[in-house]
Protein backbone atom coordinates (compact mmCIF):
# COMPACT_ATOMS: atom_id res chain seq x y z
CA UNK A 1 0.00 0.00 0.00
CA UNK A 2 1.34 3.78 -0.72
CA UNK A 3 0.49 6.85 0.81
CA UNK A 4 0.09 9.80 -1.48
CA UNK A 5 0.72 13.52 -0.13
CA UNK A 6 1.11 16.90 -0.93
CA UNK A 7 4.97 16.34 -0.80
CA UNK A 8 5.39 13.83 -3.14
CA UNK A 9 4.45 16.27 -5.57
CA UNK A 10 7.41 18.95 -5.01
CA UNK A 11 11.07 17.54 -5.77
CA UNK A 12 13.15 20.32 -6.27
CA UNK A 13 15.71 18.19 -8.19
CA UNK A 14 13.54 17.17 -10.79
CA UNK A 15 14.67 17.06 -14.01
CA UNK A 16 12.14 17.37 -16.94
CA UNK A 17 11.74 14.47 -19.48
CA UNK A 18 11.91 15.54 -22.89
CA UNK A 19 8.15 14.20 -23.11
CA UNK A 20 7.19 16.55 -20.14
CA UNK A 21 4.48 19.44 -20.69
CA UNK A 22 6.29 21.73 -18.68
CA UNK A 23 4.12 24.77 -17.65
CA UNK A 24 4.89 27.96 -15.87
CA UNK A 25 2.84 29.81 -13.15
CA UNK A 26 2.37 33.09 -10.88
CA UNK A 27 1.20 32.32 -7.95
CA UNK A 28 0.87 34.29 -4.74
CA UNK A 29 0.00 31.83 -1.97
CA UNK A 30 -3.06 31.87 0.59
CA UNK A 31 -1.27 33.87 3.76
CA UNK A 32 -0.74 30.72 5.88
CA UNK A 33 0.95 28.97 2.99
CA UNK A 34 4.45 28.89 2.30
CA UNK A 35 5.79 28.96 -1.90
CA UNK A 36 6.86 25.76 -1.41
CA UNK A 37 3.30 24.16 0.07
CA UNK A 38 1.42 26.26 -2.13
CA UNK A 39 3.68 24.88 -5.42
CA UNK A 40 3.37 21.28 -4.41
CA UNK A 41 -0.63 22.05 -4.00
CA UNK A 42 -0.49 23.41 -7.35
CA UNK A 43 0.83 20.19 -8.77
CA UNK A 44 -1.32 18.03 -6.90
CA UNK A 45 -4.69 19.30 -7.83
CA UNK A 46 -4.00 19.56 -11.52
CA UNK A 47 -2.56 16.02 -12.10
CA UNK A 48 -4.11 13.49 -9.80
CA UNK A 49 -3.20 14.51 -5.96
CA UNK A 50 -6.08 15.19 -3.39
CA UNK A 51 -6.24 16.62 0.13
CA UNK A 52 -6.74 13.38 2.45
CA UNK A 53 -3.92 10.59 2.44
CA UNK A 54 -4.59 7.68 -0.02
CA UNK A 55 -3.80 4.00 0.18
CA UNK A 56 -3.46 2.20 -3.26
CA UNK A 57 -2.48 -0.57 -4.26
CA UNK A 58 1.21 -0.02 -5.69
CA UNK A 59 0.25 -2.25 -9.23
CA UNK A 60 -3.07 -0.26 -9.64
CA UNK A 61 -1.94 2.86 -9.81
CA UNK A 62 -0.10 4.41 -12.63
CA UNK A 63 2.57 7.37 -11.38
CA UNK A 64 0.42 10.38 -13.19
CA UNK A 65 1.80 12.95 -11.17
CA UNK A 66 2.62 16.42 -11.77
CA UNK A 67 6.02 17.54 -10.34
CA UNK A 68 6.67 21.58 -9.14
CA UNK A 69 10.30 21.73 -9.68
CA UNK A 70 11.17 25.18 -10.18
CA UNK A 71 10.32 28.03 -7.90
CA UNK A 72 11.92 31.73 -8.49
CA UNK A 73 9.81 34.93 -6.74
CA UNK A 74 6.78 34.48 -7.85
CA UNK A 75 6.97 32.21 -10.30
CA UNK A 76 6.95 28.26 -10.35
CA UNK A 77 7.66 25.76 -13.00
CA UNK A 78 5.42 22.23 -12.89
CA UNK A 79 6.08 19.69 -15.30
CA UNK A 80 3.12 16.80 -16.16
CA UNK A 81 3.89 13.84 -18.04
CA UNK A 82 2.61 12.99 -20.93
CA UNK A 83 0.42 10.08 -20.01
CA UNK A 84 -1.64 12.42 -17.98
CA UNK A 85 -3.51 13.88 -20.96
CA UNK A 86 -5.52 12.01 -24.02
CA UNK A 87 -4.04 12.58 -27.28
CA UNK A 88 -5.59 15.58 -29.07
CA UNK A 89 -8.32 16.81 -26.73
CA UNK A 90 -7.94 20.51 -26.17
CA UNK A 91 -10.55 20.46 -23.17
CA UNK A 92 -9.37 17.65 -21.07
CA UNK A 93 -5.79 19.18 -21.19
CA UNK A 94 -6.77 22.62 -20.19
CA UNK A 95 -8.73 20.68 -17.41
CA UNK A 96 -5.51 19.96 -15.88
CA UNK A 97 -3.12 22.35 -16.44
CA UNK A 98 -6.18 25.23 -15.67
CA UNK A 99 -9.03 23.71 -13.88
CA UNK A 100 -9.62 23.30 -10.23
CA UNK A 101 -6.17 25.26 -9.17
CA UNK A 102 -7.87 28.27 -10.74
CA UNK A 103 -10.07 27.88 -7.34
CA UNK A 104 -7.58 26.88 -4.66
CA UNK A 105 -7.51 28.12 -1.11
CA UNK A 106 -4.06 27.45 -1.39
CA UNK A 107 -3.29 30.59 -3.63
CA UNK A 108 -4.84 33.67 -3.31
CA UNK A 109 -3.96 34.11 -6.84
CA UNK A 110 -2.72 32.05 -10.10
CA UNK A 111 -1.71 33.13 -13.56
CA UNK A 112 -0.78 30.11 -16.12
CA UNK A 113 1.54 32.29 -18.00
CA UNK A 114 3.27 30.12 -20.62
CA UNK A 115 3.48 26.33 -21.52
CA UNK A 116 6.49 24.39 -22.93
CA UNK A 117 4.65 22.09 -25.56
CA UNK A 118 6.65 19.02 -26.42
CA UNK A 119 6.17 16.77 -29.61
CA UNK A 120 4.64 14.34 -27.60
CA UNK A 121 1.31 16.62 -26.72
CA UNK A 122 1.53 18.41 -30.31
CA UNK A 123 1.48 15.60 -32.32
CA UNK A 124 -2.10 14.99 -31.24
CA UNK A 125 -2.61 18.12 -33.35
CA UNK A 126 -3.39 19.70 -36.46
CA UNK A 127 -1.93 23.12 -36.29
CA UNK A 128 -2.77 25.48 -38.72
CA UNK A 129 -3.56 24.75 -42.17
CA UNK A 130 -2.47 27.29 -44.02
CA UNK A 131 -1.01 29.99 -41.32
CA UNK A 132 1.12 32.80 -42.39
CA UNK A 133 0.91 31.57 -46.45
CA UNK A 134 -2.40 32.58 -46.37
CA UNK A 135 -0.78 36.04 -47.99
CA UNK A 136 0.41 34.30 -51.21
CA UNK A 137 -1.74 31.36 -50.58
CA UNK A 138 -5.15 33.06 -50.48
CA UNK A 139 -4.30 36.82 -51.35
CA UNK A 140 -2.06 38.55 -52.96
CA UNK A 141 -0.18 40.42 -50.58
CA UNK A 142 3.17 39.25 -51.28
CA UNK A 143 5.78 40.36 -48.79
CA UNK A 144 3.89 43.21 -47.41
CA UNK A 145 1.13 42.89 -44.38
CA UNK A 146 -2.19 42.20 -44.95
CA UNK A 147 -4.68 44.31 -44.52
CA UNK A 148 -8.32 44.04 -43.44
CA UNK A 149 -11.13 46.02 -42.23
CA UNK A 150 -14.10 45.65 -39.99
CA UNK A 151 -17.44 47.58 -41.35
CA UNK A 152 -18.47 49.93 -38.80
CA UNK A 153 -20.85 50.46 -36.54
CA UNK A 154 -19.91 46.50 -36.28
CA UNK A 155 -23.87 45.70 -35.48
CA UNK A 156 -26.62 47.51 -37.37
CA UNK A 157 -25.78 47.87 -40.84
CA UNK A 158 -27.99 46.25 -43.06
CA UNK A 159 -26.34 43.77 -45.55
CA UNK A 160 -27.12 46.04 -48.42
CA UNK A 161 -24.83 48.54 -46.43
CA UNK A 162 -22.27 46.04 -45.19
CA UNK A 163 -21.77 45.17 -48.74
CA UNK A 164 -21.53 48.99 -49.76
CA UNK A 165 -18.73 49.51 -47.26
CA UNK A 166 -16.85 46.27 -47.75
CA UNK A 167 -16.62 47.18 -51.65
CA UNK A 168 -15.89 50.10 -51.38
CA UNK A 169 -12.69 48.67 -49.00
CA UNK A 170 -11.56 46.37 -50.98
CA UNK A 171 -11.38 48.88 -54.06
CA UNK A 172 -9.20 51.23 -51.87
CA UNK A 173 -6.92 48.85 -51.05
CA UNK A 174 -7.89 46.17 -48.79
CA UNK A 175 -7.68 42.62 -48.65
CA UNK A 176 -10.34 41.18 -46.58
CA UNK A 177 -13.47 42.42 -45.71
CA UNK A 178 -14.19 41.13 -42.00
CA UNK A 179 -17.38 40.38 -39.61
CA UNK A 180 -16.75 41.33 -36.03
CA UNK A 181 -17.60 39.48 -33.16
CA UNK A 182 -20.98 40.05 -32.52
CA UNK A 183 -22.21 39.60 -35.66
CA UNK A 184 -23.63 36.71 -36.79
CA UNK A 185 -27.24 35.78 -38.06
CA UNK A 186 -29.23 38.74 -36.69
CA UNK A 187 -32.45 39.86 -38.65
CA UNK A 188 -31.09 42.82 -39.48
CA UNK A 189 -28.32 41.58 -41.66
CA UNK A 190 -29.01 37.46 -42.19
CA UNK A 191 -25.63 35.04 -42.25
CA UNK A 192 -26.50 33.77 -45.57
CA UNK A 193 -27.70 36.58 -47.45
CA UNK A 194 -24.47 38.84 -46.20
CA UNK A 195 -22.42 35.69 -47.16
CA UNK A 196 -23.81 35.51 -50.64
CA UNK A 197 -23.82 39.56 -51.80
CA UNK A 198 -20.09 40.05 -50.29
CA UNK A 199 -18.97 37.43 -51.89
CA UNK A 200 -20.70 38.69 -55.27
CA UNK A 201 -19.18 41.76 -54.54
CA UNK A 202 -15.87 40.52 -53.84
CA UNK A 203 -15.92 38.59 -57.24
CA UNK A 204 -16.61 42.01 -58.80
CA UNK A 205 -13.53 43.70 -57.26
CA UNK A 206 -11.28 40.83 -58.03
CA UNK A 207 -12.48 41.37 -61.79
CA UNK A 208 -11.79 45.17 -61.76
CA UNK A 209 -8.31 45.69 -59.38
CA UNK A 210 -6.76 42.56 -60.49
CA UNK A 211 -5.86 41.53 -57.23
CA UNK A 212 -7.39 38.61 -55.13
CA UNK A 213 -9.73 39.66 -51.63
CA UNK A 214 -12.03 37.40 -49.40
CA UNK A 215 -14.26 37.56 -46.54
CA UNK A 216 -13.84 36.74 -42.95
CA UNK A 217 -17.40 35.84 -42.77
CA UNK A 218 -18.09 35.03 -38.65
CA UNK A 219 -19.45 31.70 -38.63
CA UNK A 220 -20.12 30.89 -34.68
CA UNK A 221 -22.58 29.36 -33.47
CA UNK A 222 -23.66 26.30 -31.55
CA UNK A 223 -21.11 23.61 -33.48
CA UNK A 224 -23.73 21.83 -35.79
CA UNK A 225 -25.01 25.23 -37.12
CA UNK A 226 -21.61 26.40 -37.21
CA UNK A 227 -20.05 23.46 -38.95
CA UNK A 228 -23.09 24.23 -41.64
CA UNK A 229 -22.25 27.41 -42.12
CA UNK A 230 -18.60 26.82 -42.69
CA UNK A 231 -20.11 24.75 -45.65
CA UNK A 232 -21.95 27.29 -47.04
CA UNK A 233 -18.88 29.05 -46.90
CA UNK A 234 -17.38 26.61 -49.30
CA UNK A 235 -20.77 26.33 -51.56
CA UNK A 236 -20.31 30.38 -52.03
CA UNK A 237 -16.96 30.49 -52.79
CA UNK A 238 -15.21 31.75 -49.66
CA UNK A 239 -11.60 31.34 -48.44
CA UNK A 240 -11.84 32.26 -45.10
CA UNK A 241 -14.39 31.72 -42.23
CA UNK A 242 -14.13 33.64 -38.65
CA UNK A 243 -14.48 31.75 -35.23
CA UNK A 244 -14.75 33.72 -32.08
CA UNK A 245 -12.74 31.50 -30.44
CA UNK A 246 -13.05 31.23 -26.82
CA UNK A 247 -16.48 32.07 -26.50
CA UNK A 248 -17.34 29.27 -28.87
CA UNK A 249 -14.75 26.52 -27.45
CA UNK A 250 -11.71 24.67 -27.91
CA UNK A 251 -13.54 21.58 -28.95
CA UNK A 252 -15.59 23.46 -31.00
CA UNK A 253 -12.95 25.11 -32.71
CA UNK A 254 -11.36 21.66 -33.39
CA UNK A 255 -14.60 21.02 -35.03
CA UNK A 256 -13.98 23.92 -37.08
CA UNK A 257 -10.58 22.92 -38.21
CA UNK A 258 -11.45 19.32 -39.25
CA UNK A 259 -14.08 20.82 -41.93
CA UNK A 260 -12.06 23.44 -42.65
CA UNK A 261 -9.31 21.27 -43.46
CA UNK A 262 -12.29 19.35 -45.97
CA UNK A 263 -13.25 22.53 -47.85
CA UNK A 264 -9.56 24.05 -47.60
CA UNK A 265 -10.75 26.88 -45.65
CA UNK A 266 -8.54 29.44 -43.36
CA UNK A 267 -9.65 30.02 -40.03
CA UNK A 268 -9.51 33.83 -39.08
CA UNK A 269 -9.27 33.63 -35.36
CA UNK A 270 -11.07 36.32 -32.75
CA UNK A 271 -10.24 36.37 -29.71
CA UNK A 272 -13.61 38.03 -27.62
CA UNK A 273 -13.72 37.37 -23.78
CA UNK A 274 -9.52 37.08 -23.79
CA UNK A 275 -9.51 39.49 -21.49
CA UNK A 276 -11.76 37.81 -18.85
CA UNK A 277 -8.72 35.11 -18.92
CA UNK A 278 -5.26 37.27 -19.39
CA UNK A 279 -6.29 40.78 -18.65
CA UNK A 280 -5.03 41.02 -15.00
CA UNK A 281 -1.32 39.87 -14.69
CA UNK A 282 -1.83 37.51 -11.48
CA UNK A 283 -4.41 35.76 -12.18
CA UNK A 284 -5.89 33.48 -15.19
CA UNK A 285 -4.26 32.46 -18.09
CA UNK A 286 -2.05 34.61 -20.20
CA UNK A 287 -2.68 35.70 -23.92
CA UNK A 288 0.57 34.16 -24.76
CA UNK A 289 -0.88 30.91 -23.22
CA UNK A 290 -4.05 31.38 -25.45
CA UNK A 291 -2.25 31.78 -28.64
CA UNK A 292 -0.43 28.84 -28.39
CA UNK A 293 -3.43 26.97 -27.35
CA UNK A 294 -5.17 28.68 -31.12
CA UNK A 295 -2.14 27.42 -33.21
CA UNK A 296 -2.61 23.31 -31.67
CA UNK A 297 -5.81 24.02 -32.36
CA UNK A 298 -5.21 25.07 -36.02
CA UNK A 299 -6.40 28.52 -36.47
CA UNK A 300 -4.29 30.53 -38.91
CA UNK A 301 -5.10 34.32 -38.46
CA UNK A 302 -5.07 35.51 -34.43
CA UNK A 303 -5.27 38.99 -33.16
CA UNK A 304 -2.69 39.37 -30.68
CA UNK A 305 -2.52 42.92 -29.92
CA UNK A 306 -0.83 46.35 -31.40
CA UNK A 307 2.47 46.72 -29.05
CA UNK A 308 0.83 49.49 -27.40
CA UNK A 309 -0.53 51.65 -30.33
CA UNK A 310 -4.09 51.31 -30.37
CA UNK A 311 -6.95 51.48 -28.01
CA UNK A 312 -6.89 47.89 -25.94
CA UNK A 313 -4.32 47.24 -22.86
CA UNK A 314 -0.70 46.28 -23.69
CA UNK A 315 0.33 43.40 -24.03
CA UNK A 316 3.75 41.42 -24.78
CA UNK A 317 2.49 41.69 -28.59
CA UNK A 318 6.03 40.98 -29.73
CA UNK A 319 7.06 37.95 -27.59
CA UNK A 320 3.50 35.85 -28.45
CA UNK A 321 3.66 37.04 -32.31
CA UNK A 322 7.48 35.09 -31.93
CA UNK A 323 6.38 32.17 -30.71
CA UNK A 324 3.05 32.26 -33.30
CA UNK A 325 5.83 32.12 -35.64
CA UNK A 326 8.63 30.43 -34.16
CA UNK A 327 9.42 26.41 -34.77
CA UNK A 328 7.27 23.78 -33.22
CA UNK A 329 7.67 21.09 -33.67
CA UNK A 330 6.83 21.07 -37.08
CA UNK A 331 3.13 22.92 -36.83
CA UNK A 332 2.85 26.03 -39.72
CA UNK A 333 3.11 29.07 -38.04
CA UNK A 334 0.07 31.39 -37.15
CA UNK A 335 -0.29 35.05 -38.79
CA UNK A 336 -0.55 37.75 -36.12
CA UNK A 337 -3.51 39.94 -36.17
CA UNK A 338 -3.07 43.41 -34.60
CA UNK A 339 -6.18 45.55 -34.31
CA UNK A 340 -7.81 47.50 -32.03
CA UNK A 341 -7.80 51.53 -32.37
CA UNK A 342 -5.00 51.25 -35.28
CA UNK A 343 -5.01 54.15 -38.61
CA UNK A 344 -3.15 55.17 -41.02
CA UNK A 345 -0.86 57.53 -38.92
CA UNK A 346 0.30 54.67 -36.36
CA UNK A 347 1.01 51.79 -39.41
CA UNK A 348 4.75 53.16 -39.63
CA UNK A 349 5.45 52.74 -35.76
CA UNK A 350 3.32 49.21 -36.23
CA UNK A 351 5.13 48.05 -38.83
CA UNK A 352 8.57 48.76 -36.68
CA UNK A 353 7.43 47.11 -34.09
CA UNK A 354 6.35 43.86 -35.37
CA UNK A 355 7.21 43.24 -38.72
CA UNK A 356 5.29 42.72 -42.03
CA UNK A 357 4.46 39.58 -41.53
CA UNK A 358 1.28 39.94 -39.49
CA UNK A 359 -2.21 41.33 -40.53
CA UNK A 360 -3.37 44.80 -39.92
CA UNK A 361 -6.90 45.59 -39.26
CA UNK A 362 -8.18 48.94 -39.28
CA UNK A 363 -11.89 49.84 -38.55
CA UNK A 364 -12.57 53.25 -37.42
CA UNK A 365 -9.44 54.04 -38.90
CA UNK A 366 -11.20 53.49 -42.49
CA UNK A 367 -14.13 54.56 -42.26
CA UNK A 368 -13.92 57.34 -40.10
CA UNK A 369 -11.34 59.20 -42.95
CA UNK A 370 -13.36 62.67 -43.66
CA UNK A 371 -13.58 61.41 -47.24
CA UNK A 372 -15.29 58.23 -46.64
CA UNK A 373 -14.42 54.73 -46.64
CA UNK A 374 -12.63 54.34 -49.93
CA UNK A 375 -10.50 57.25 -48.89
CA UNK A 376 -9.70 55.72 -45.70
CA UNK A 377 -8.84 52.28 -47.05
CA UNK A 378 -6.48 54.08 -49.91
CA UNK A 379 -4.98 55.95 -46.95
CA UNK A 380 -3.72 52.69 -45.19
CA UNK A 381 -2.15 51.09 -48.23
CA UNK A 382 -0.33 54.37 -48.40
CA UNK A 383 0.82 54.24 -45.19
CA UNK A 384 1.75 50.56 -45.67
CA UNK A 385 3.69 51.14 -48.99
CA UNK A 386 5.79 54.31 -47.48
CA UNK A 387 6.56 52.42 -44.42
CA UNK A 388 7.93 49.17 -46.69
CA UNK A 389 9.87 51.55 -48.99
CA UNK A 390 11.57 53.30 -45.96
CA UNK A 391 9.36 56.74 -46.22
CA UNK A 392 8.13 59.00 -43.60
CA UNK A 393 4.13 58.84 -43.72
CA UNK A 394 4.49 62.94 -43.90
CA UNK A 395 7.27 62.88 -46.53
CA UNK A 396 4.96 60.35 -48.69
CA UNK A 397 1.64 62.09 -48.04
CA UNK A 398 3.43 65.13 -49.82
CA UNK A 399 2.58 63.57 -53.25
CA UNK A 400 -0.63 64.70 -54.80
CA UNK A 401 -0.92 61.25 -55.48
CA UNK A 402 -1.68 60.35 -52.06
CA UNK A 403 -3.88 62.87 -50.67
CA UNK A 404 -5.42 59.90 -48.91
CA UNK A 405 -2.87 59.51 -46.63
CA UNK A 406 -2.55 63.84 -46.32
CA UNK A 407 -5.97 63.98 -45.12
CA UNK A 408 -5.56 60.89 -42.26
CA UNK A 409 -2.39 62.28 -41.20
CA UNK A 410 -3.94 66.32 -40.61
CA UNK A 411 -7.58 64.27 -38.64
CA UNK A 412 -5.32 61.65 -36.96
CA UNK A 413 -1.63 62.68 -36.80
CA UNK A 414 0.46 59.52 -34.90
CA UNK A 415 -1.84 59.60 -32.12
CA UNK A 416 -3.39 56.47 -30.09
CA UNK A 417 -6.84 56.36 -29.39
CA UNK A 418 -8.07 55.02 -25.71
Amino acid sequence: MTGIEYDDFLDREYNPDSTDLVCTFRIDPAEDMSMEAAASRVASESSNGTWAALHVDEDELTHLGAVAYGIDGDEITVAYPAELFEAGSMPQILSCIAGNIMGMKAVDAIRLEDCKWPESITSGFPGPQFGTSVAREKLDAGDRPILATVPKPKVGLSTDAHVRVGEEAWRGGVDLLKDDENLTDQDFNPFEDRLAESLAARDRVEEDVGERKDYLVNVTAETNEMLERVDLVDEHGGGFVMVDIITCGWSAVQSVRDRCEKHGLAIHAHRAMHAAFDRMDHHGVSMRVIAQISRLCGVDHIHTGTAGLGKLANEDTPGINDWLHGNCHGLNPVLPVASGGLHPGVVDQLIDALGTDICVQAGGGIHGHPDGTHAGAKALRQATDASLDGVPLEEYAQDPAHAELATALKKWGAETPR
